[in-house]
């Protein structure tokens, strides 16, 4: 299992994402060294000026209550012995190690600063002048909620980054999309439309060649048709005259004129099979149908007088399908089961749930085939073993094939423990 994603897409919009976080974590290591990192500085130099200026005459200096509140009252700075320092709000501030150290520096000695964050910033220093007083400094302007913007910002370029960016690749796959869909369409035998022509300009020289190539399958297809249509009624023409020929023989001859009629058929029946293999069922719209309604006129029209059908139906299921096609599928299965059997034959319908595709089962009673011949038979003109014989072009199967491919199902052989065979079509249901 891998955790990074395989499309195109998803490892464009992981790129930009990773990218977009590099250029974020930057960006912030850059404010945070160049402009939050020199206005402490800044900030610690002041207050480290304003200290100095307290203690300007001398060491230790003994304040008088009047020459204190005289001091405050104009500066707003106050000194405090540290009980009342703690009485006003000292103990509730936090310790800063970094502001302490940067201020000891300035100070030349050890300091101590401990910040409240309360409806102002108080600083409290304790400087290396007087380590018994605490010197209590307000600074108005510096609010915690200033940072707010600067991470509101950062998050909201890197959202509409990743959003842009998304919205760039899925426009960027949108073509690219029509085209696997399309190539799926024309490996199903249908042939859509051409594409638009749009996205960069690698995709639109990719979907202009698929749709020249689209186009060519589709000519090719129908000359195809075309030329088999002539092969055909060339072929009849003169069968016909041989049939004539043949009703016109004496009766002496009744032994040569039933083998002449019996090649007649057998010719036809192989000139119906090449037309079937060529025709373009999968051209036709694609429309819901019931499955078991299907299967009933099939058998209504398969039905043979002196062999019975045994059908066990399933839950009632609607899928889309050409029903023209699929009819030339089961009356292929059933034909065939009765060609290699003599007793009843069987078919079942139903859905399976676990891979939600409906299925038709054909069984026979005939001497069933080698399992490593059952993919071989699937290809044009193969025909199975002597144990069920050797008549026919050898299409029938690819004929099935390839119109349950068309529908994206699946067909299969498997021979049945009690002697037969089976031939299954799985149909998906959406």
């Amino acid at each position: 299992m891998t955790i990074l994603p395989r499309s195109a897409f998803g490892q464009t919009v992981l790129l930009i994402g990773f990218l977009l976080l590099i250029n974020q974590v930057v960006s912030y290591l850059s404010v945070a060294v160049y402009v939050i990192q020199p206005s402490l500085q800044q900030i610690n130099q002041l207050l480290a000026k304003q200290v100095k200026v307290v203690f300007i005459d001398g060491d230790d200096a003994t304040f008088s209550p009047d020459l204190a509140q005289a001091f405050h009252k104009e500066t707003g700075i106050g000194v405090y012995r540290e009980r009342d320092a703690l009485m006003l709000g000292l103990a509730e501030a936090e310790y800063y190690p970094y502001l302490s150290k940067q201020m000891g520096e300035l100070l030349d000695g050890e300091a101590e600063v401990r910040i409240f964050q309360g409806d102002e910033y108080l600083f409290w220093i304790r400087p290396p002048q007087a380590p018994n007083v605490w010197v209590k400094i307000p600074l108005s302007g510096f609010e915690e909620s200033n940072f707010s913007p600067l991470i509101f910002y950062l998050v909201l370029i890197g959202v509409l980054s990743v959003a842009g960016g998304w919205l760039f690749v899925r426009q960027l796959n949108r073509p690219l999309k029509a085209l696997q869909k399309a190539a799926e369409d024309v490996g199903k035998g249908k042939f859509p439309e051409p594409l638009k022509e749009q996205g960069s300009t690698e995709v639109v020289a990719v979907t202009r060649a698929f749709n020249q190539m689209s186009g060519g399958i589709k000519q090719l297809e129908a000359d195809r048709s075309l030329l088999m249509a002539g092969i055909s009624h060339d072929l009849r023409t003169p069968l016909t005259r041989i049939r004539l020929a043949s009703e016109m023989m004496s009766e002496n001859e009744d032994y040569l004129k039933e083998g002449i009629e019996k090649d007649i058929e057998d010719m036809n029946a192989i000139i119906d099979q090449f037309i079937d293999y060529i025709r373009h069922d999968m051209m036709e719209k694609s429309e819901p149908a019931r499955l078991n309604a299907l299967i009933k006129d099939v058998i209504a029209l398969e039905a043979v007088d002196d062999r019975k059908i045994n059908v066990i139906y399933g839950d009632e299921i609607e899928l889309p399908m050409v029903y023209v096609a699929l009819k030339r599928v089961l009356a292929n299965l059933i034909q065939n089961a009765f060609k290699y059997s003599d007793q009843d034959i069987e078919i079942t319908s139903g859905l399976n749930q676990s891979t939600q595709m409906a299925y038709i089962k054909v069984a026979d009673h005939g001497p069933g085939i080698a399992e490593h011949e059952m993919a071989r038979l699937f290809q044009p003109f193969t025909q199975g073993d002597t144990a069920r014989g050797t008549q026919g072009s050898g299409l029938g199967l690819a004929i099935i094939k390839r119109i349950v491919d068309g529908h994206g199902g699946h067909v299969s052989l498997h021979n049945r423990i009690s002697g037969g065979l089976v031939a299954t079509v799985e149909l998906p249901i959406k």
